[in-house]
């Protein structure tokens, strides 16, 4: 749990819900901060943590998940979880940046090795949510409809 303690726990019996959290980017958005590099999400710009780091803490109560990201950030992200001591179920690396959808199916093959039909939470590390306990909430609520078959999208 996180050290706020705003996370909701996840109702006992429903399906191993993992976070997979998509790590990638190219930098461009806010040059000359952020680059090719080091992009926004690995920057802290609003605290302590980077935006990687905050979107780890939403989800830290929930089994250990995924990340992606491309291999010239590997190290970065690696160090990054590691200042939180986070230990992701793996750090799956793009080969080349495609943009979301195949980094989640890739990330989805890749639960389908080790799991059995979990609850997939993607979360883009890059977005600032300033209500914690909303998300939270939210969070619960679509997790219970996912584990009754539907599939929940958040969106802003």
């Amino acid at each position: 749990m996180s050290e706020s303690g705003d996370n909701q726990q996840i109702a006992p019996g429903t399906p191993r819900v993992l976070p997979v959290i998509l790590s990638g980017g190219s930098g461009t958005r806010l040059w000359p901060r952020s680059r090719r590099h080091y992009p926004k999400q690995l920057l802290k710009l609003l605290g302590s943590l980077s935006m990687l780091q905050e979107t780890v803490r939403r989800v830290d109560h929930l089994a250990a998940g995924l990340v992606v990201c491309n291999d010239d950030q590997r190290f970065l992200v690696a160090n990054q979880l590691l200042e939180l001591d986070y230990k992701p179920e793996a750090i799956l690396l793009e080969p080349v940046a495609r943009n979301t959808a195949p980094a989640i199916a890739m990330a989805a093959l890749r639960t389908m090795q080790t799991h059995s039909d979990p609850i997939l939470v993607v979360l883009p590390a890059d977005h600032m949510i300033r209500d914690q306990q909303k998300f939270g909430e939210a969070l619960q609520r679509g997790v219970e409809r996912a584990a009754k078959g539907y599939l929940v999208v958040f969106g802003v």
